[in-house]
């Protein structure tokens, strides 16, 4: 079963340059991890300091062990530091 991760962070365009550092170099970690399938952003537009990923994952089994990979947690931590606000997961099945 398919899952879908909508990831929403606030406050992006606070410190944007250092964001999209820790965002590329946690995005291109993604693109190894088993069971990732894809992922897009958007920006949302009526609150543009606002954005949400939208990953795409093989099972929950292969987001779970993604979640909770250390350099993903370092990187995250530090992210959520940068925005000043905790990042929100929300996940749902197809």
């Amino acid at each position: 079963m398919t899952v879908k991760i909508f990831i929403t962070r606030k406050g992006v365009d606070k410190n944007i340059i250092e964001l999209t550092v820790l965002l590329k170099k946690l995005r291109s970690l993604t693109l190894n991890q088993p069971g990732y399938i894809y992922g897009e952003t958007l920006r949302r537009i009526d609150a543009p300091d606002e954005c949400v990923v939208i990953s795409t994952w093989r099972s929950l089994t292969d987001w779970e062990s993604w979640y909770n990979n250390e350099q993903r947690i370092s990187i995250q931590s530090e992210i959520d530091l940068l925005l000043g606000e905790e990042t929100e997961y929300a996940i749902y099945e197809e």
